[in-house]
């Protein structure tokens, strides 16, 4: 078993002071990592400073890992670890590795014994779902559905006809340019009675939480435009 770990950062949702959101831990382990794996470089120096490492930048390594990344350039960041160095995982936003490529990293660590230390701070799944009113007991992440106009109103009638069978909350997220494209969809496609929240910029100070039914939305719909969003509904 190597003494290497592998760090799962969390980051902000949004701008702002990173000690505002993230436990004082997690910020004092920060200094004592030298090497990063992150989804964009020049988000997660901009992060790193902020968080108290502004100064420091230049000394640090930073490798990336996003949708365009090869899979062997993956299986090469075991080199990474050598020497027993651990290593900080960072994503765009909010979690590492939930709907995010650095799962692929957490999975190498897994296959090579590599701890795996996964650090605590904010979800906007979860932070979503306990502000939503909808079943926190049983709910699925569909994640991003298809962008595709009819496939993703198919999409959208399944997910509300597995809903109404089991009483799931169902749970989705798109990139912020399609999301008010989505969200029209939800009201042309789902039935007038189910439940749907729509939760943007959670954390920030212009965030929108709120839960009607979609015959409710389709009286008084919002503009969503380019603020990350979960959507959340029940059947």
């Amino acid at each position: 078993m190597s003494s290497s770990k592998l760090y799962l950062i969390p980051t902000p949702l949004g701008e702002g002071n990173p000690a505002e959101v993230l436990p004082a831990p997690v910020l004092e382990l920060l200094p004592s990592l030298r090497c990063f794996v992150v989804e964009e470089v020049r988000t997660a120096r901009r992060f790193l400073s902020s968080a108290g490492l502004k100064g420091h930048i230049a000394e640090l390594e930073f490798h990336e890992l996003n949708e365009h990344t090869a899979p062997a350039q993956v299986e090469g960041y075991l080199k990474l670890f050598a020497d027993g160095q651990s290593v900080g995982l960072i994503s765009e936003a909010g979690l590492p590795a939930v709907a995010d490529p650095g799962a692929l990293l957490v999975d190498l660590c897994h296959r090579h014994g590599i701890e795996v230390v996964p650090l605590v701070g904010p979800s906007s799944l979860m932070l979503a779902l306990m502000a939503s009113g909808l079943n926190g007991q049983s709910f699925a992440f569909a994640g991003y559905i298809p962008a595709k106009t009819e496939e993703r109103r198919s999409a959208l009638k399944a997910l509300e006809k597995r809903s109404s069978a089991g009483k799931q909350t169902q749970i989705l997220i798109e990139t912020p340019y399609r999301n008010d494209a989505l969200f029209a969809d939800m009201l042309q496609c789902l039935s007038g009675h189910t439940r749907l929240c729509i939760a943007a910029n959670l954390t920030c100070p212009d965030q929108l939480i709120r839960t009607q039914t979609v015959a409710q939305w389709k009286q008084h719909p919002v503009v969503i435009g380019k603020r990350p969003c979960v959507f959340l509904f029940l059947s």
